[in-house]
Order: structure tokens, then C-alpha cells, then sequence
């Protein structure tokens, strides 16, 4: 039975439709491989007719999917179309693909090479380009690029705020006021996104009284609303501050603008009450948070969670847990950390080794932070023997203790003079290039007291050329 041909259109729709990245490239590169050949040999086949569309999609699809390099040769392929002219949009795509990849040279090149598709360069694919430099923190290049801003596009709000985000982010307050200032004498209204940016941004720095005043100047002067990332800010600057009735204000002043009140506010004000000792209103305010539709999410139990067990009561703090996966919020990596955290500075390490044995089962992998709580709690009790093993294993995984914990580590095991634990710690240690001379001094003079000169020797001489090798490897 001869198979139906599949047309541009059709092509489209069957890529849309495929959930799997690879089949979707082997598809579109690839549509019709069982048609009928051409009678006549020497008659070669049209080729495909590819809408923009289909290549739109096989991009989009790729680059979710980190299939950059056979992104690149689809990419490459579509400049040689000339049926139609790619729209921005797609190159937009590509740069935040290459930017999430923490790719920004690809980004830039890209960027670059728009012209080249037929394709004209606005803001939109300038500030796109923007973020994705913030985002890869490269931050000297997004100067650089702005200083000559007329050249590739004409600034517009989005422009300012991308500027204004990426100021803060670096502690620049001073340019971020700057740029704000500058707006109007640029014919540029600020938005609520600028505000909101600015709000943020200010009180991040403590600088609450500046925040509240631009606020005021939203709503005064500009005649915009707050939005809900407005009031936020001013809510968690406020309780990071202690004043707790006051962040309780504000939310009630959104509630009488008719702002609706998100997941992230209730956290918040969650935090803030276990923070003052006042655990007694935290109930009132989650039926209040049930009753006005709003679902507790992954967020606000940590808040709770993280509550109780600084309050030392575990089992409310497990029953969350377990109301976290009935209600169908997943829990996550600070959710267990936190439970494995306050288990440590209690001393329950069995339970604590207990639950970070259980993350894999439950779907949750340990993070950097995980091993470094558990490692410390074992250090910090004298487990030294279990923290060794942990210190392997984290090692193992490409993660590594923090400078002080590793100091003070070895310090405990040469008083005690575990000297098989602290060979078998240097040896851990080396393959992340983590020892200093001042451990090294320490086991240096351990060994001298230990043994005999000539296995000091050797033994300094066995873990110098293991600790060269690695580095030579890395």
C-alpha cells in the first residue's frame, strides 16, 4: 500500500504533534522516505517545500531540548531558504536558548548574524540579547553594547528595565538611578515593571523609605496601580526589617485595591511570624489564604516547615511533608534540606542521615547543600568517621565542603590522631585541589609525632604525586 505523501502543511501539524525531540529532527529531515522515486534515474527529486512554520517549531523544539548543535545545522539550512524571511521572533528563541546553555558568545554570534538571514534587527532582539548576558553574568559586554545602543536598536522601556535589573544585581544602585532618571529625559515612560524592578531592587539594599516613595510616585505622578511584585518587595523588605504589623498592612491595603493576594505574600508573612514568635497567628493566616482560593505551594510549606523545626517540632514539621505530597505540591530539594539542616543543629544525626538516605526513593537528589549540612553536623558531634564517608562520597558527586568546615575537619581529626581517616580525607581532598598549607602543616606535624621519619617521607611523597596527577588531569 503506497503511503500518503506528507505536504509542508502536514509536515507542520506532525511536528507539532511530536512530543520527542530526535524523532521530531529525524521527521523534518526526513519526511517522505518511503514515496515512490522518480521513473527516471537521472531526474533528480524536488526538494522539500519547508514553510517557516515547520522550521519554526523543529527550532523550538531542539533548543528546549538542549539539542544545540543539531539546532545550529537546522539554523543554518533555513539561511539558504529563499521562499521566505525568518521572523525575529525565532532568533529571539535562539538566544535565549544559547543564553539558558550559558552559551552568551553564541548568543552574541546570532545576534550578529540576523541580517545575513534577510531577517531586519529591532530592540526586541537587542534586549533579548541583553537578557541573556545578564543572565550569563556577563555584565562588561552588556556595558559595552549599551554604550553604542543607537547602532543596533532605538532604547525603549524594556530596554531601561533590563538595565535597571542588571545594576542591582551587581549592587550598582547608583547606575540603576541613573537609568531611571534618564528615562524621561529620553521620551521613555516607566512602566509597572520599571517600578516594580526599582521597588525590588531598593529594598533588597535596605533602602525602604526610598522604596515607598517610588511607590508614591507610581501611583501620583504616573497614575499606575502597584502590582502584586510591587507590594511583594515592600512586604518581605518590611518583615527582613521586624516590622510585621506594618507588612500586614500593606496586604491588606491590597486587598482593598482589589490586587490579588499570591502565594508569595502568605510565605512571606509565614516566615515573618515564626521569625517574631508569633506562631500562634500562623493558622489564622492559612485559612484565611484557603478561604480566598489561594493553594498553598512549594514555597509557602517550606516557610511552614522551616518554622516548626527551628520550634523543634518535627512532627508537625513531617506532617506538612506528608500534606505536601496528598495536595499534590512536590517537595523539593530546600524542603529536605531544611528538615536535614534542623536535625543537625539538634544532633539528630540518624534521623537526619535517615531522611537524606530517603531523598533518591523520594525523588529528590541531594545538593551541595545537603552533603555540606550533613557533613558539618557529623564534623560538628565528633562523627568523624561518618564524616569522612560523606566527605568521599560528596567529593564523588563533584561537590565540595566550604573552606572553613575542611579546616576545622582536619583539625578534629589530628587532635584525635585519626591518621587513617586523614590520609583518606587528604586523598578526597586532593581531587578537588582543596588542601592548603595550613592543613598541610597540620599532618605534616601529626605524622612527625606518629611515625618514623622515613614513612613521613613516604607518605607526603605518595599523596604530593597523587594530588600532581589529579592536578595535571584537571
Amino acid at each position: 500500500m503506497q503511503k500518503v505523501k506528507i505536504s509542508p502543511f502536514r509536515l507542520s501539524s506532525l511536528l507539532r504533534l511530536e512530543p520527542d525531540p530526535k524523532l521530531a529532527l529525524k521527521l523534518f529531515l526526513n519526511p517522505n522516505p518511503d514515496t515512490n522515486p522518480p521513473p527516471n534515474p537521472n531526474v533528480k527529486p524536488k526538494p522539500f517545500r519547508y514553510s517557516l512554520l515547520s522550521y519554526d517549531l523543529i527550532i523550538t523544539k531542539l533548543g528546549r531540548a538542549k539539542m544545540l548543535t543539531e539546532m545550529e545545522q537546522i539554523v543554518e539550512q533555513m539561511k539558504r531558504e529563499t521562499r521566505f524571511v525568518p521572523t525575529e521572533i525565532i532568533f529571539c528563541n535562539i538566544i535565549n536558548y544559547y543564553a539558558r546553555a550559558r552559551l552568551p558568545d553564541r548568543a552574541l554570534r546570532i545576534y550578529d548574524q540576523i541580517p545575513s538571514f534577510r531577517c531586519g534587527r529591532t530592540v526586541k532582539s537587542f534586549n533579548t540579547l541583553l537578557n541573556g548576558l545578564i543572565y550569563c553574568k556577563m555584565f562588561d559586554k552588556v556595558n559595552e553594547l549599551v554604550k553604542d545602543i543607537n547602532v543596533y536598536a532605538q532604547l525603549d522601556v524594556c530596554t531601561c528595565n533590563i538595565l535597571i535589573n542588571a545594576a542591582f544585581s551587581v549592587g550598582d544602585l547608583g547606575s540603576a538611578w541613573k537609568v531611571f532618571d534618564e528615562m524621561s529625559k529620553r521620551g521613555v515612560l516607566p512602566n509597572v515593571v520599571t517600578f516594580g524592578t526599582m521597588v525590588n531592587g531598593l529594598c533588597r539594599n535596605g533602602m525602604l523609605d526610598e522604596a515607598f516613595k517610588m511607590k508614591e510616585e507610581m501611583v501620583e505622578v504616573f497614575n499606575l496601580r502597584p502590582s502584586v511584585s510591587v507590594y511583594v518587595a515592600l512586604i518581605k523588605g518590611l518583615c527582613k526589617v521586624g516590622e510585621v504589623d506594618s507588612a500586614f498592612g500593606l496586604k491588606k491595603e491590597m486587598v482593598e485595591n482589589e490586587v490579588k493576594l499570591e502565594c508569595s505574600v502568605y510565605s512571606t508573612l509565614v516566615a515573618a511570624l515564626f521569625k517574631a514568635g508569633r506562631r500562634g497567628e500562623v493558622a489564622g493566616l492559612l485559612d484565611e489564604m484557603r478561604l480566598g482560593g489561594c493553594k498553598p505551594d512549594v514555597v509557602c510549606y517550606n516557610s511552614l516547615i522551616s518554622g516548626y523545626c527551628n520550634d523543634g517540632d518535627f512532627d508537625l514539621a513531617f506532617g506538612l511533608l506528608k500534606e505536601m505530597v496528598e495536595e499534590g505540591v512536590k517537595p523539593d530539594v530546600v524542603t529536605y534540606n531544611i528538615i536535614i539542616g534542623a536535625y543537625c543543629r539538634q544532633g539528630k544525626l540518624g534521623e537526619a542521615n535517615d531522611l537524606f538516605d530517603e531523598m533518591p526513593s523520594r525523588e529528590c537528589k541531594p545538593d551541595v547543600n545537603t552533603y555540606r549540612m550533613l557533613f558539618d553536623g557529623l564534623r560538628d558531634h565528633m562523627q568523624l568517621e561518618e564524616a569522612a564517608c560523606i566527605l568521599d562520597e560528596m567529593v564523588f558527586k563533584g561537590f565540595f565542603p566550604r573552606d572553613t568546615s575542611v579546616s576545622d575537619f582536619m583539625d578534629k581529626l589530628v587532635e584525635k590522631g585519626e591518621t587513617k581517616l586523614v590520609w583518606k580525607a587528604l586523598n578526597n581532598l586532593a581531587k578537588g585541589n582543596l588542601i592548603d598549607v595550613g592543613t598541610w602543616s597540620k599532618v605534616i606535624s601529626m605524622v612527625c609525632e606518629q611515625e618514623k621519619l622515613s614513612d613521613t617521607c613516604n607518605s607526603i611523597d605518595t599523596l604530593t604525586l597523587t594530588s600532581s596527577n589529579l592536578a595535571s588531569i584537571n
